[in-house]
């Protein structure tokens, strides 16, 4: 049902009063086809219910006489209805209910109703009918012959129009419904679309905001209660920037107040006099400075210095291998040919190496090779380790979060390696996904957008 329901805000309300409308006229019909069934019966019991208790009335013995000057009454001393084709179960009942009522005892009463012919000339009094009457039931296409039994006395047979068909009264509520659309869909419909092209832009403009782009204020357009929202949007996206901008010079400050003490930290190191102490002092030291500007560099993505521009991946990723193999790291690289991608290359080269680094780390080697697809660039990096339980490749995206539980710094850093990784490339509209290997090891593949 949801694949077949508009999704814009005017097409909906459209088609919720549409069917409003519907079913409103649904139901109006049904209580004007009730109410015409009443009136029809009236018209037909009520007639039908004086006649017989009038000639109920004459004193007993007096012979019935036969109306056939107005085609309203006969007498026949046969039932003429042995067979009825469409009997009117509803009339006879309210009929004899009403004779009942009024006392009058009758015997059997049968119904018909027939298309309405119209008799030749020579047939018309033999059958009780004269020329106006005859046009009459011509009007209403059909006839409806009622036979009352008077015990003892013959049949009361008398006839009354019937409509053949309900279409008139359908047609007549068709052309309404048709009415109300036009009357009342069309100024719906202005008025939705008045509310929902302001709101259309707005839910765009959402999707377009990057803190730290500069962007014009959205025009405020639409009835009261949407120029509000816009105002709001407006207003809103000045405090994010404002607050964005305040958390830059916070944490530039930040970061200049504890490099000053570990640059002195660093220095006094130097004259300790024990050689192994003072290595493990400046490779903390060094681990501390790694930390913060991971932390410095997951803080700032989301409004990074850096342009996109369009980068050689393929170049990124060689110049990252090299400097692992520099170092004496087990990073190979597979040969692939020259791929031109929109990215930030310093960020994007960060998220290659703390990837290599962490197959390197916990897989013991990295094997990394670059595949392309279509519209999609995929940097693939393969260790040898034993890979990740399935229930926490979510969790190791987490910031600050190692399945290494020891803490020991030559298994691992802080936990924020991958967290800054993902965050880089989906910045730049890809994402980073963690697949274990059939023949053991863990492929980590940063996918990306090449245009």
């Amino acid at each position: 049902m949801s694949k077949f329901w508009p999704r814009s805000l005017s097409s909906q309300i459209a088609v919720l009063i549409a069917i409003a409308l519907f079913v409103a006229q649904a139901i109006n019909f049904t209580m004007l086809f009730q109410v015409r069934r009443q009136i029809i019966m009236q018209q037909i019991v009520g007639p039908a219910l004086t006649r017989i208790i009038d000639i109920n009335e004459q004193p007993p013995g007096t012979p019935l006489r036969e109306e056939t000057g107005r085609g309203r009454l006969r007498i026949l001393r046969a039932n003429p209805i042995p067979a009825p084709a469409h009997p009117q179960p509803e009339i006879e009942m309210a009929l004899r209910a009403a004779l009942v009522e009024a006392g009058v005892s009758v015997g059997k009463i049968a119904t018909d109703v027939r298309p309405f012919s119209r008799p030749h000339r020579h047939d018309r009094r033999q059958r009780g009918f004269d020329r106006r009457y005859a046009d009459h039931f011509a009007r209403f296409g059909a006839v409806m012959t009622i036979a009352v039994e008077q015990p003892g006395r013959g049949w009361l047979v008398m006839r009354a129009p019937w409509p053949r068909s309900e279409w008139p009264i359908i047609r007549q509520l068709i052309m309404q419904t048709l009415i109300l659309y036009v009357i009342v869909l069309l100024p719906v419909l202005w008025g939705a679309r008045r509310i929902s092209r302001p709101l259309q832009s707005l839910a765009s403009a959402a999707q377009r905001f990057r803190p730290g782009e500069p962007q014009s204020p959205l025009e405020e357009q639409g009835p009261q209660d949407v120029r509000s929202v816009i105002a709001a949007f407006n207003a809103l996206r000045l405090r994010v920037t404002a607050m964005l901008d305040e958390k830059d010079q916070m944490l530039g400050a930040i970061g200049h107040d504890l490099r000053t003490p570990l640059a002195a930290l660093r220095v006094r190191v130097e004259s300790v006099d024990d050689d192994s102490d003072r290595a493990r002092m400046i490779e903390t030291i060094e681990e501390m400075n790694r930390t913060l500007d991971d932390i410095l560099s997951l803080a700032r993505l989301g409004r990074p210095s850096e342009p996109v521009s369009e980068t050689d991946l393929t170049a990124l990723v060689e110049a990252v291998v090299e400097d692992f193999k520099a170092i004496g790291k087990p990073v190979a690289l597979e040969e692939t040919a020259r791929i031109i991608a929109p990215a930030r290359p310093s960020l994007m080269r960060r998220a290659v190496q703390n990837l290599i680094e962490n197959a390197v780390k916990y897989g013991t080697s990295a094997d990394v090779r670059i595949v392309t697809g279509v519209g999609t660039v995929s940097i693939i990096i393969a260790d040898k380790g034993p890979g990740i339980p399935t229930d926490q490749i979510d969790a190791v995206f987490d910031p600050f979060t190692r399945l290494e539980t020891s803490r020991n710094r030559d298994t691992g850093g802080v936990g924020l390696g991958l967290a800054l990784a993902r965050a880089i490339v989906r910045e730049a509209g890809g994402d980073i996904t963690l697949e274990n290997r059939v023949e053991g090891g863990l492929n980590a593949v940063i996918s990306l957008p090449r245009g």
